[in-house]
């Protein structure tokens, strides 16, 4: 440089200091805000529904970085009308009652919500076509057990297989079930959403997708095909979405979900919910969950677990009473298998 000192990676950039007047801390309240609810996420554009009104928002600035998602009721400023073209901003989220998370393995740190406010979540599990993942399907059920969330299994394609088998595998869990197959009406699970705010969780095939364009035709979500080689599905729904069902199914129907959860209500005989439709996926990682509320999971397991010393891995060998009572066939092997493959996984082994 002529004429004066050369600059280099090691020189340190001094940002030029602004005008005078200083910086504030204080934001607006935004006591004009009005409350919606997240139906879906775009690239960074929120689908929110405001007193029955499709809106389309962008998150404020001074939200930061905190991540918005399906289900979340935030307040909302700016235009309002749901008109074409036009934006408004989501100045606040409320407080979350019940958050579903998941990671993309039992090692990766970075843990990702998927959706909020949900009081239900229905495990989508096929009876064949691609044929059952009970280790999905306990993977499910300890994410839900740790949000909070009541669990609700639906076996699909009894036109194929009979629920028989998997049934009895959980039958000790007392966990709630229905069963379909694709040439029925859905009136059992329909029974099952209304009066709840459900998250529909299934591997890519099982048929997710069609049982919510059952439950709500105008959905349209896209159907695919399991692949015949592999025995896996095609990932078809690309982004949660959140839908009504039932009659008064809109923002005013969810105000009352809310108050009724949140008051410990009776929410039977209620003629409407909401379903959220998630992705389908090909694992369930849970290393945001510490070991034992993943042990918390099993249960039917917890008898066995009671016994076990101080500190017990629950892995095989040693002291560990699970094996005492295998050998007493007083557990189900695949069951503490299952339990021993997701703590062996968080070491990273595989967990096949």
């Amino acid at each position: 440089m002529r004429g004066g000192r050369h600059l280099d990676e090691d020189d340190v950039r001094i940002r030029a200091r602004g005008g005078s007047r200083p910086r504030t801390r204080k934001r607006p309240k935004h006591d004009d805000a009005l409350l919606g609810f997240v139906t879906g996420v775009d690239r960074g554009r929120y689908r929110c529904l405001v007193q029955d009104r499709a809106v389309v928002a962008m998150k404020a600035r001074e939200l930061g970085k905190g991540s918005i998602v399906v289900g979340d009721a935030v307040a909302l400023v700016g235009d309002l009308s749901g008109r074409p073209d036009t934006l408004a901003r989501v100045v606040r989220v409320e407080e979350r009652t019940s958050v579903l998370r998941r990671t993309a393995d039992d090692t990766d740190p970075v843990e990702r919500v998927i959706v909020a406010n949900a009081d239900q979540l229905v495990i989508v599990a096929a009876l064949a076509d691609p044929e059952p993942q009970p280790r999905f399907i306990d993977r499910c059920l300890v994410a839900a057990y740790d949000a909070g969330l009541d669990p609700l299994l639906c076996l699909t394609k009894s036109d194929l297989a009979a629920p028989d088998t998997l049934v009895a595998a959980y039958s000790a869990l007392g966990l709630r079930r229905v069963v379909t197959s694709r040439d029925e009406e859905l009136s059992d699970l329909r029974e099952q959403l209304m009066g709840r705010v459900s998250v529909l969780v299934g591997s890519s095939g099982v048929g997710k997708s069609t049982l919510v364009n059952l439950l709500v035709p105008e959905a349209q979500r896209a159907v695919g095909r399991v692949n015949a080689v592999t025995g896996r599905g095609r990932h078809t729904s690309t982004s949660a979405v959140a839908l009504p069902i039932g009659a008064a199914g809109g923002s005013e129907g969810l105000a009352r979900l809310r108050a009724a959860r949140g008051n410990g209500s009776d929410r039977a005989g209620l003629d409407y919910g909401w379903i959220i439709d998630t992705p389908g996926v090909r694992s369930f990682g849970l290393a945001h969950i510490d070991p034992d509320d993943v042990v918390a999971g099993f249960p039917d397991l917890a008898g066995a677990v009671d016994e076990c010393p101080p500190g017990c891995p629950h892995l095989a060998g040693g002291d560990c009473a699970l094996d005492t009572w295998l050998a007493g066939d007083r557990l189900d092997p695949a069951r503490v298998a299952s339990l021993r493959r997701l703590l062996a996984s968080r070491e990273g082994e595989p967990d096949h």
